[in-house]
């Protein structure tokens, strides 16, 4: 679902989520298009799940918060919320220095997954794909230093707070050396 104040932006939307088609008697296509279009059925689960999404993001900022008070410590690091703006927080992330904490994302990642606790890397960058091996990267590396130390922490909006507290216990215990 695309919400926008921005009449050009819906239509090339559209566009481009009806295989961007042009306006021709035949199947004709001057850009790349995609098939992204709802059911009737999935549009109406759409529009009922807009009626809640404020409190999903109310509850997503507070997962994000409580992890981020609970664990910010030099070594870790949250994404911040640049003046202005106001984030989601859908998808809790953190960054692990593993020179100035002694054990690496991998470390907490593997601790978390032996107590059955889900936890992921973020996002390995696109160049780094094996689909797009040999394909030309332009880039700084911030996207690998990403992808090596950024964990994704369980954040859905109906984490409970014991639940939250379990992964923030075991996140201390590892950091502590327990």
């Amino acid at each position: 679902m695309l919400v926008t104040r921005h009449r050009a932006w819906a239509d090339e939307a559209r566009f481009l989520a009806t295989q961007a088609r042009d306006p021709a008697p035949h199947y004709e296509h001057t850009t790349y298009g995609y098939n992204y279009r709802l059911s009737n059925v999935c549009a109406a689960i759409g529009l009922g799940q807009m009626r809640v999404l404020d409190d999903r993001v109310e509850a997503r900022r507070a997962v994000f918060d409580r992890y981020r008070e609970a664990l910010s410590r030099p070594g870790i690091a949250f994404m911040p919320e640049p003046d202005g703006t106001r984030a989601t927080r859908w998808l809790t992330t953190m960054t692990v220095d593993a020179q100035i904490l002694g054990l690496g994302r991998e470390d907490i990642r593997l601790a978390l997954l032996k107590e059955k606790i889900e936890s992921r890397p973020l996002w390995k960058p696109m160049h780094m794909q094996p689909l797009f091996a040999g394909a030309p990267y332009e880039g700084t590396g911030v996207d690998e230093r990403l992808f090596a130390d950024g964990l994704c922490l369980p954040s859905g909006s109906d984490l409970t707070a014991a639940e939250q507290d379990e992964v923030i216990g075991r996140i201390l215990d590892c950091l502590d050396g327990r």
